[in-house]
């Protein structure tokens, strides 16, 4: 090839390749020109509090008793942070933080040879620290469903929006105020938002008060705050805090004398304090108000203008609901001090026994302990020591057999494991799916079975050994604190709080429907489970409901006397559609064989007269359409496939599992003359300028006739009369005790003319109760509540209650005899009257 020639070719080359060059640059000009037109996030969204306001919750007098916010955050300004922060971040995050515009192609250039050409995992991060403040503005990209393709693009669509905005970062903002800005945006979990409520919340102390190797720990958790928490995994977070401190050693910030005292430093969270919404009067309300918030406001009509919806943890609303302060605060106090005398009893039926391992012949020993071990496994400590032991054996299984293992898959095949005949049992289980049957086959015939059996035989003889041995903890207690200090065993503490009864405690005012208290547990703390919304089994509280019926539809006086003798409902009689004969006994196993008065049959919780009262009705129908009026779902279906109240006689003796605010709501239709208003507890809502997104306009429900609905009055007011446990109590009020089999759950729910009152107590397993009916049954349990909390109404002057209030009889005749001296002056003259032969003589002019 000639010299020309040459000269020719190289001139071609270097055109391609500038034209390639060329090319490339206005190829990715073009890119980041389409990545731009996209919707970045503007800087307001970082910096304007407006973006970013509590919600307020709150009283019907206009007192605030909560927040809702995303960030539990005290911003700082970078002049305020600490300098070990600040030198632990730049150190482990962006060591050429101060030399870049935002983005570090020298660190790029290393991942890409680490991560490509090496295939190394862990190649170290690319991302400045203003990547990683806009990547607190991305979504994570969901990628489930898309082709290897499609998830390459999107990360790298998501990837460019991040560089793209922190090249604006970097132009509109000082290095300083990014740094500050980042550390106020990060989430450290546990509800802290900022590097000063991470401070306050692991080490209780600000942020500039920190020591050099708890700021190493709080930067460590940026790399992955879940995985490095020191509360969840603690190891991980130690070697990781280390990790950090060998980069401020390496970057000179401390020396190697300081590095090799502070990495042997244990890590030291026990000033750790979670900072959360329930801080303060009424947290199981707000908790359960937060969930139907964020209901309601997702539905159409009560969007933004925009269509967008809006989020109780940043948009600033004003949420007015209808709980009163001063109620709240006296039911809160009554219902601790009542509880608190509740525990006690029952403590001392349980002492020396275990409810776990205690044969009582109703619930089997193997169904306690299996609901022991599940506690067990939920906890922390069980979670941090199963990853430590798992972790390992558990992702090489995902990536060979693609099946995310649980304990009971485990306990599966381990126990197949034993014996031939253990596998073949398990490999004919047809209650597991047959595809996870041969996914169990698989992994006890492969290579990593005996490394997970041991693994796991490991982690069980662990566990055994670190929940039997004491250790230093705060447990729950009844007093000024609410905990106490003790020496425990994980073991012993799982039960000592699980022996602890529950309570669910709800107010309605009956003219209104308006929530005035919501006690939903024993201690927020300890126990966040609410129950003024479980579903338990309400027993004789039922009852009233059958009497209404019965009294509405047939007109039966109170005073009719019903034998207290054995009644049976027969296969074909009513509508009830029984298979097998019903002949329930009284709750003693009793029958007295003599007669009573409805008042009375009510009053004793005679099984006999609602039973009685269920065949006249003849059917179950009725007593569901009177249920469905006073605000109950009767044909909701439950868990078990059966309706919310069955088309089952059985349910005139309380077999339903209702809500106490179900209840107490039925029960308020009684003190309103029938009419049923919807239980609310939200009267309206605005946003942060003041315009209404909700007004609250309950239903109305005329459920029982007026005249039938004051015999109930004149009832459940019986009930009450004359006790002792009243004797203090000025209000005309009335009310029912419920007990279930087993004395399981204790029920009252009462009524005043201003007030519904409903209360359950019972444990949270079913094995949780008291061992004798004296202590178990709903007037020990739940109604000492009801007088205690209606003395602290009538004697406290502050409180929007009226003692004088009393129920309005109807000015027409009720149509139903309600006084029994009458009633029965009038029953003998018709018997008289019945009694004479009047047709002995067809003609005669009697």
């Amino acid at each position: 090839m000639s010299i020309e020639e040459r000269r020719s070719l190289y001139r071609r080359w270097v055109k391609f390749l500038w034209g390639i060059f060329a090319l490339g640059v206005v190829s990715v000009v073009v890119f980041f020109y389409l990545i731009s037109l996209q919707e970045l996030p503007t800087f307001e969204e970082l910096e304007n509090p407006n973006l970013s306001l509590a919600t307020t919750v709150l009283t019907d007098d206009g007192r605030e008793i909560g927040r809702y916010y995303v960030q539990n955050r005290m911003p700082v300004t970078y002049d305020e942070l600490s300098p070990h922060v600040i030198n632990a971040l730049i150190s482990t995050e962006d060591h050429r933080y101060h030399r870049h515009a935002g983005i570090d192609f020298e660190a790029l250039a290393r991942v890409a040879t680490k991560t490509v050409v090496l295939q190394r995992r862990e190649s170290g991060g690319g991302s400045t620290i203003s990547q990683q403040l806009a990547k607190l503005l991305f979504p994570r990209p969901d990628l489930r469903g898309k082709s290897s393709l499609g998830r390459s693009w999107t990360l790298a669509n998501t990837k460019f929006k991040e560089w793209l905005t922190a090249l604006k970062l970097e132009r509109s903002y000082t290095k300083e105020e990014i740094i500050s800005m980042y550390l106020n945006e990060f989430d450290f979990i546990f509800g802290a938002h900022g590097i000063e409520a991470a401070a306050e919340t692991y080490f209780g102390k600000k942020q500039s008060d920190l020591d050099i190797q708890e700021a190493a720990m709080l930067v460590a958790m940026l790399k992955n705050p879940w995985r490095y928490s020191p509360i969840r995994f603690p190891n991980n977070a130690k070697n990781q805090r280390n990790v950090v401190l060998l980069q401020m050693k390496r970057r000179g910030v401390i020396s190697d004398t300081e590095l090799d005292s502070l990495r042997q430093l244990p890590l030291d969270v026990t000033n750790f304090r979670r900072s959360t919404h329930i801080d303060g009067l009424a947290p199981y309300f707000r908790m359960e108000l937060a969930k139907d918030l964020r209901s309601m406001l997702a539905r159409p009509e009560y969007r933004k203008p925009d269509g967008s919806m809006y989020d109780i943890y940043r948009d600033g609303l004003r949420v007015f609901t209808t709980l009163n302060y001063r109620m709240q605060e006296l039911a809160e106090k009554t219902m601790w001090n009542h509880m608190a005398e509740v525990q006690k009893r029952f403590f001392g039926e349980w002492r020396g026994l275990d409810p776990w391992t205690h044969n009582d012949g109703r619930i089997p020993v193997s169904t306690k302990m299996a609901g022991l071990t599940s506690l067990i496994r939920n906890s922390d400590r069980y979670q941090n020591a199963r990853y430590q032991y798992l972790n390992e054996i558990l992702e090489d299984i995902v990536e060979l057999h693609e099946l995310d293992l649980r304990d009971f898959d485990i306990d599966r095949m381990v126990s197949a494991s034993t014996s031939d005949r253990a596998r073949r049992s398990l490999q004919s289980n047809s209650s597991i799916a047959a595809e996870r049957r041969e996914t169990y086959m698989e992994i006890m015939s492969g290579p990593h079975w005996e490394r997970l059996k041991q693994a796991w035989t490991d982690l069980q003889d662990t566990i055994d050994e670190e929940f039997s041995t004491p250790v230093q903890m705060k447990v729950f207690a009844y007093n000024e604190q609410g905990e106490t200090d003790t020496l425990m065993s994980p073991l012993d503490s799982i039960k000592y709080h699980r022996m602890h009864l529950q309570t669910g405690i709800v107010g309605i005012q009956p003219t209104t429907g308006e929530v005035k208290v919501w006690v939903g547990g024993i201690n927020h703390k300890y126990f966040q489970f609410d129950h003024v919304r479980t579903m338990r089994q309400v027993g004789s509280t039922f009852k009233p409901f059958i009497y209404a019926t019965a009294i509405f539809l047939q007109g039966i006086s109170p005073c009719t006397k019903v034998d207290d003798v054995p009644y049976t409902i027969t296969p074909g009689e009513g509508n009830f559609g029984l298979i097998d004969e019903w002949a329930p006994k009284n709750a003693d196993g009793t029958f007295t064989y003599e007669k009573y008065t409805l008042f009375e049959g009510l009053k004793q919780s005679k099984n006999t007269a609602s039973v009685y009262l269920m065949k006249l009705i003849a059917d179950t129908e009725p007593v569901r359409q009177l249920m469905n009026s006073m605000g109950v779902n009767s044909d909701e279906v439950r868990r078990d496939g059966d309706f919310k109240i069955p088309r089952q006689p059985s349910i005139s003796l309380g077999a339903a599992d209702l809500t106490v605010l179900e209840m107490t709501g039925a029960y308020a239709t009684f003190a309103n003359n029938g009419v049923h208003i919807e239980p609310h507890f939200i009267r309206r809502i605005e946003d942060r300028h003041g315009r209404l997104i909700y007004q609250a306009i309950p239903r109305e429900t005329t459920a029982l006739d007026a005249r039938a609905n004051y015999v109930m009055i004149e009832m459940l007011r019986y009930c009450t009369d004359g006790h002792f446990a009243f004797r203090n109590i000025d209000s005309d009020n009335g009310g029912k005790t419920g007990t279930t089999n087993d004395h399981t759950d204790g029920w009252y729910v009462g009524i005043t003319p201003e007030l519904a009152i409903g209360t359950w107590v019972g444990g949270a397993d079913r094995w949780i109760r008291f061992r004798s009916f004296a202590n178990g049954q709903g007037s020990r349990m739940a109604r000492p509540f009801f007088t205690s909390f209606l003395e602290k109404l009538e004697d406290d002057p502050y409180v929007d209650y009226s003692a004088e209030a009393r129920f309005i009889r109807p000015a027409d005749d009720l149509g139903i005899e309600i006084e029994c001296e009458r009633f029965n002056q009038f029953r003998d003259r018709d018997r008289d009257l019945l009694d004479r032969n009047i047709f002995d003589d067809p003609f005669d002019d009697f």
